[in-house]
């Protein structure tokens, strides 16, 4: 497992190991959208990792999907989240912040402003949001006006100075698994006929738009962007995958500081992707539908045929806070407990042990 263990540079973010903690809600924000103690403690657990990716804040209110998700669009919850980042810089670690909105995922139930979604079009996903009163059907949407989009680019800009505001390394922009960036660009969900609709260039607008401010904000550098191709996840239908992926890495900063691949059992169009990509490159590798979560070994062989310079974890993370140390000496894993996964206390969130804690238990 050399390579996991050898430094790499995402852009001005250097990093101790190439083990990535992928991005992960975890529902434990405040009802107004502020980090809490709770989370600075699972995150500062967790800081071995060479990378951490926070799960998704959304950059305005609007953009809120999910009940108890964090936000970072006012000063409140700036502040609340720089007990995470010293959490995490005081164990050496390095902590981005992932920016979601997630435009026509949500239900009006789950949050206090009881808002409307809005999305490119007026026309709701398939699926249901799990709300405080059971399953709800994701409600139709409100169609973006010009207005609201000028306003979502200045709020993911302004969002990501609240973030280096608050002691993050630096921002990913999510652009994929079926939110509001990754709306724009399919064809099932984005109906527009304006120039942010129809053609690949148009459909892509709004992503490359948002990039190109947040990247004024706070400098490329520091700019993540990650993308799921072929994804149908949240009800996503993409047509001409190919086609606009290849737009959209062509048109990247090239000295952006990565870009981060969520993979569908899509690997030949991970390859064309990292042949176009010659900057730094995360991989959340799954080459078939029956893949598990990610393990050490299948990091080692992505990162051994040099598809990826960082390879994210998502599960083993959440069991295991030493992950990193217990792939070092080939100690077992704790077991998941996937029941504990969304929202809730510190049960089955800080209470995972680390190999300390497991041998004095012991």
């Amino acid at each position: 497992m050399n390579k996991l263990f050898q430094p790499v540079s995402y852009g001005n973010i250097i990093s101790s190991n190439r083990f990535v903690m992928a991005p992960m809600s975890r529902n434990r924000a405040t009802e107004d959208g502020c980090a809490t103690a709770m989370m600075a403690t699972y995150y500062g657990q967790r800081a071995s990792a060479g990378l951490i990716i926070s799960e998704g804040i959304q950059p305005n209110q609007v953009g809120q999907g999910f009940m108890n998700s964090p936000g970072l669009h006012n000063p409140a919850q700036a502040q609340s989240w720089r007990r995470v980042t010293q959490a995490v810089h005081h164990q050496g670690g390095k902590i981005v912040a992932q920016l979601m909105h997630a435009g026509r995922i949500g239900h009006p139930s789950l949050y206090p402003s009881a808002h409307q979604s809005l999305a490119p079009s007026a026309i709701a996903a398939k699926g249901e949001a799990y709300t405080s009163m059971g399953p709800q059907p994701y409600p139709t949407p409100k169609a973006m006006t010009k207005q609201d989009i000028i306003d979502t680019v200045k709020d993911f800009a302004q969002s990501a100075q609240y973030a280096i505001a608050a002691g993050f390394d630096g921002i990913e922009i999510h652009a994929g698994n079926g939110f509001l960036l990754h709306q724009f660009m399919a064809t099932n969900c984005n109906s527009r006929d304006d120039e942010y609709g129809g053609s690949i260039d148009n459909r892509l607008r709004l992503t490359r738009e948002v990039i190109a401010a947040v990247c004024e904000a706070i400098g490329a550098a520091r700019v993540g962007v990650r993308i799921s191709p072929e994804n149908s996840y949240n009800d996503i239908a993409e047509t001409d995958s190919a086609a606009l992926y290849e737009a959209l890495v062509n048109s990247l900063p090239k000295n952006l500081a990565y870009l981060h691949i969520m993979e569908a059992a899509n690997r030949p169009q991970t390859e064309i992707i990292r042949a176009l990509w010659q900057g730094s490159l995360i991989l959340n590798p799954h080459k078939s539908w029956q893949d598990g979560p990610v393990s050490p070994t299948v990091a080692e062989q992505v990162l051994a045929a040099e598809l990826c310079d960082g390879v994210a974890f998502g599960a083993l993370f959440v069991a295991n806070p030493d992950l990193v140390e217990r792939v070092r000496i080939g100690a077992e894993f704790n077991e998941l407990d996937s029941s504990k996964f969304y929202g809730g206390d510190e049960d089955g969130y800080t209470t995972y042990p680390n190999l300390q804690q497991t041998a004095a238990l012991a």
